[in-house]
């Protein structure tokens, strides 16, 4: 089993620290957008991969996967971000409208909300304008994948309402752990490692 890993907005590679830790022995790539560094994209060669993506970063892998990709866990994921049984629009756009005058202080907000540590500084405030219109506008629930979906969602996620963690990625198999948030990788690696391991059919 090989991983790819994406990071969803705000964050960066550093973030699937833990969940590498509690998957030993399984070899992993990251992708990072590099909102706080150099930017990284997936490796050459293709797969087969499973796609694993949090957030932001579930979306993008579900809609551009990467050659071999042979499945896909969608940590915190999303198949859309606003609308009706979501977070609303206009909430987005004026996240948007701060960001062009004070983008730390709205990614400290934001990570805030989360339960997230502060951000290192911001080096490519563009990329991270640009993937958080990318977030107003996401909607792929048209769109069917030709491989199997993991959804792994937190039930306390302050971030995501309840109707969209239900409905994004039809006919995904679901898991939801009852005390987490928006951080699954973060704050409950050694559960989501465990469901990956199952969902891949990987040796515990």
């Amino acid at each position: 089993m090989r991983l790819l890993l994406h990071h969803g907005w705000g964050f960066d590679a550093r973030l699937w620290e833990p969940l590498r830790a509690a998957l030993p022995g399984i070899e992993a790539a990251a992708v990072d957008r590099g909102y706080f560094g150099e930017a990284a994209g997936a490796p050459e060669g293709g797969g087969p991969w499973l796609g694993v993506g949090h957030s932001l970063g579930a979306a993008m892998l579900f809609a551009d996967p990467p050659p071999g990709c042979i499945g896909l866990v969608a940590i915190n994921g999303f198949d859309r971000f606003t609308g009706e049984g979501a977070t609303l629009k206009r909430v987005v756009e004026r996240m948007q409208a701060r960001f062009a005058e004070a983008p730390d202080g709205v990614l400290a907000a934001f990570r805030a909300r989360c339960g997230a540590p502060p951000a290192p500084p911001i080096a490519d405030p563009a990329r991270l304008a640009a993937d958080l219109a990318l977030l107003a506008a996401v909607d792929l629930r048209g769109r069917r994948a030709s491989f199997p979906i993991l959804s792994l969602q937190g039930a306390a996620d302050p971030i995501l309402p309840a109707t969209l963690r239900a409905e994004a990625f039809a006919g995904a198999e679901r898991c939801e752990h009852k005390e987490a948030g928006h951080l699954l990788p973060l704050t409950h690696p050694t559960w989501c490692a465990e469901r990956i391991r199952a969902f891949a059919g990987a040796p515990a």
